[in-house]
């Protein structure tokens, strides 16, 4: 999709940027169709929007050729999780300037994507813009969502606090796939997402990987309704689900490149007092356990797959001149 005759000129991205919205499916056919709903209706429309579907059997790819068929389709013939959609999305827009990352139950506002360019116009320093800006998340009732709320950069240096306070927004040191707008070219330098991830952490290591060393800000002013069934946090009783969680944050912690030793430490920290609340607050405890055990295994005695190979796998490429998380 191209073309923006209502966005305002003074603050738009960069001349002759091109801005790709890379948005992934699976099973969500009417959450889907407002999403894309509401990207069409920005007051700054991406100049591509790429779905894809992760194998979904509700009608997914039908509905995104009847109703929207200027957005590019990828489908995928078997499910690689949030991971290995956005790493495929992601593989097949590099060539644009900008990446901007949501879910399939993400419904930005209208002025999300303007006020995102905008925080990054305003927010260019020395170093140049900074590699990511992430939207604000809220729920269907308009509380701030727990569960994607970017966590916030510690022992922020004065004149980098200075300049995201004088853009309107907040540091932070990662941030979620809900709505995150990132350079293209920090990806094609430090890689795409690591696709074995499947689901769970893979944006947390995605982004603080792309962040290590440099900017990323949250603009409170790019708003976006985040349509999950509950309102609740990170440390909601997963069920068997909890095995990616345990599997991941120890991949995570043992072999990514994203966090410096003493944020290994912090976060590890933070991450043992979560498992303790979801214990804690768990209906079945038998089936967290479960699960925690079988993803210390996994964390411990296996390694992710290169996301190229597992890409490759589902028919995609990345192209070779850019690199891959692993």
């Amino acid at each position: 999709m191209t073309g923006t005759p209502d966005a305002p000129d003074a603050l738009d991205a960069p001349a002759g940027a091109c801005v790709a919205a890379v948005v992934v499916t699976f099973n969500r056919r009417d959450l889907l169709d407002e999403a894309l709903t509401a990207l069409g209706a920005q007051t700054r429309v991406p100049d591509r929007i790429i779905v894809v579907d992760n194998a979904s059997a509700d009608g997914t790819a039908a509905l995104v050729r009847d109703r929207f068929p200027d957005i590019e389709l990828l489908e995928l013939p078997r499910n690689v999780g949030g991971a290995g959609g956005f790493g495929a999305g992601m593989a097949r827009a590099l060539d644009a300037d900008l990446l901007w990352l949501l879910d399939d139950d993400t419904v930005p506002e209208s002025g999300a994507l303007q006020a995102l360019l905008d925080a990054r116009e305003r927010a260019t320093a020395g170093d140049g813009p900074p590699t990511l800006v992430a939207s604000r998340v809220v729920w269907t009732d308009g509380r701030d969502h727990p569960m994607n709320t970017p966590r916030a950069k510690p022992r922020v240096p004065s004149a980098e606090l200075e300049i995201a306070r004088a853009a309107g927004c907040v540091p932070v040191r990662s941030a979620s796939f809900v709505s995150v707008l990132v350079d293209t070219a920090a990806v094609r330098e430090r890689g795409l997402p690591v696709a074995d991830y499947f689901l769970w952490n893979d944006d947390f290591e995605f982004t603080t990987r792309l962040l290590r060393g440099r900017r990323g800000i949250l603009c409170p002013g790019s708003v976006v309704v985040h349509k999950t069934r509950t309102f609740g946090g990170a440390d909601a009783d997963p069920g068997d689900r909890f095995f990616y969680e345990v599997r991941n944050k120890i991949w995570l912690f043992t072999g990514s490149p994203g966090l410096a030793p003493p944020e290994r430490v912090l976060y590890a920290g933070s991450t043992l007092r979560r498992w303790s609340r979801t214990f804690a607050s768990s209906s079945d405890r038998t089936v967290l356990r479960r699960a925690m055990l079988r993803g210390v295994r996994k964390g411990l005695f296996t390694r992710p797959r290169p996301t190229a190979t597992v890409l490759r796998d589902v028919g995609v490429d990345v192209p070779s001149p850019y690199r891959t998380s692993r």
